[in-house]
């Protein structure tokens, strides 16, 4: 007998909420964040509407949870580099080639710009202190924050990923 026998449901529980925001992610790259509906994130999900509801009580806060599993995979990436060059090339690539940001572009240009205005937020927050920490200054964080939030409105090929993120390393050490 498992010593916790909640387990099985806790990690159905955190499957069920990824094919969520996986679901979500994919309707936002397709038909827009303005667009979508609780009932196609349920079918994008592949679950069904009371289990959808079950986990979130409207289409906001799944936005705010996928919101908030994006930026800890941002971290995530950005703590497992190498250095604080690679660490922001991996972001600024990340950021450049995300489907669903390529269509809010295009789609959703409000909501986008909402979103990335709240760099007050406990995210941008979270995000920005890794930053800090990888980068070694905390004044180097908020310019690459800067950096990266600029990129989901005018992304960068990834041979200019990469030689931003070394200019930007290079120049803040001088």
């Amino acid at each position: 007998m498992p010593l916790n026998k909640y387990a099985p449901q806790a990690q159905t529980h955190r499957r069920t909420q990824s094919a969520i925001l996986i679901g979500t992610k994919n309707l936002i790259a397709t038909v827009g964040l303005s667009k979508m509906s609780m009932i196609e994130i349920a079918d994008s999900s592949e679950v069904s509407r009371a289990t959808l509801y079950n986990h979130f009580r409207d289409k906001e806060s799944v936005i705010a949870a996928l919101c908030e599993s994006e930026c800890a995979r941002m971290i995530a990436i950005a703590q497992n580099a190498s250095n604080a060059t690679d660490a922001l090339e991996l972001l600024s690539i990340q950021i450049s080639t995300d489907p669903a940001l390529s269509n809010m572009r295009i789609h959703d240009p409000a909501a986008l710009t909402r979103g990335l205005a709240a760099a007050q937020s406990l995210l941008w927050g979270n995000v920005c202190d890794a930053l800090a920490v990888i980068t070694g200054s905390q004044v180097v964080a908020d310019l690459a924050m800067r950096w990266l939030i600029g990129q989901a409105l005018h992304p960068l090929t990834a041979q200019d990923s990469r030689l931003h993120a070394e200019l930007l390393i290079s120049r803040a050490n001088i």
